[in-house]
């Protein structure tokens, strides 16, 4: 394995076990900070740092206005539609269970990828294991698992998290293909920038700075979320977007919801029921075996490419 293709899958283990964390976050910090103002703080905030730090390594913003464009596309579909869906929703949907909603993204990936048509092809094996996965997260989202969270309110949160799914998996894919050019850090720097700052208009004009306070609690919420959630996570995710498949990369989607429900049940005291251990270990397996198939294919293509020389 080259050392730039295990930076990735260290990357994608960075995204796999600290996105986890940042439900809980999120849920502590819309105690008192309105969800567009809390995004584009967290955002802009991050951006910033992000951006300075790649200017000093010695990165230049891109000069051609389509990336820029590009950049700024990306940064509304995943921070301004994707990141606020779910923040916005966690104001009435427990943070594990936030989390076990955007375990859907594979499935939206899918979606995604067979409309844009040049995406990758997904095998059988894994489009099982996507399925297994969600029968996890199914039980999970049962009133048993759920607990006594079922409002309206709550429902429309469900709406708003899978709305964002499409918005983040959109960005992803456009992302991608797009971007690739682009040195990861400015890459970061320029999607938080445009998208905290698309949020922050909206934030503005709907009359949320009113309702902006700040205690130690959700102050130090926001400080996680803006330096391990976005300056450390974001840029792992768009480090390892680069070299890794797009199915590899949607499995964060399903160790986040672990990692929440733990926290969740253990800091805030959410329900965790036995339905909810066992909806844990189907999906575990459904990302056991969409990781052993994306394994299978690597050597038979390993294979392939070596007949084809030996030929």
């Amino acid at each position: 394995m080259s050392r730039d293709r295990a930076l990735a899958y260290a990357a994608f283990a960075v995204v796999c076990a600290v996105w986890g964390t940042t439900y809980l976050a999120i849920r502590v910090a819309v105690e008192t900070i309105p969800p567009m103002l809390l995004t584009a703080a967290r955002f802009l905030t991050a951006g910033a740092l992000l951006f300075a730090v790649s200017w000093l390594r010695g990165d230049r913003p891109p000069r051609d206005r389509r990336t820029l464009v590009n950049a700024a596309v990306v940064g509304v579909l995943m921070v301004g539609i994707g990141n606020l869906a779910v923040v916005w929703a966690e104001q009435w949907v427990p943070s594990g269970l936030a989390a076990l909603f955007v375990a859907t993204a594979p499935f939206w990936v899918v979606m995604i990828e067979l409309v844009h048509h040049t995406g990758e092809t997904i095998g059988r094996r894994q489009l099982a294991g996507m399925l297994i996965g969600f029968v996890g997260v199914a039980l999970l989202v049962t009133p048993r698992g759920a607990g006594g969270s079922f409002d309206t309110h709550f429902l429309l949160g469900v709406l708003a998290i899978q709305a964002g799914c499409v918005g983040w998996q959109g960005g992803t894919v456009y992302a991608k293909n797009t971007l690739a050019s682009v040195p990861p850090l400015m890459s970061s720097a320029l999607q938080m920038l445009s998208g905290g700052a698309v949020v922050l208009i909206a934030g503005l004009a709907t009359g949320e700075l009113p309702r902006f306070h700040l205690t130690p609690r959700t102050f130090t919420a926001l400080a996680y979320l803006t330096l391990f959630g976005s300056v450390l996570t974001y840029t792992a995710y768009v480090y390892a977007l680069k070299a890794l498949r797009m199915t590899t990369m949607s499995l964060y989607a399903y160790i986040n919801p672990v990692v929440a429900v733990i926290l969740g049940w253990l800091i805030l005291r959410e329900r965790l029921t036995w339905v909810s251990v066992v909806a844990m270990f189907v999906i575990l397996g459904g990302v056991a075996m969409v990781q052993s198939a994306r394994i299978v294919y690597s050597r038979h293509a390993s294979r392939s490419a070596v007949d084809r020389r030996a030929a």
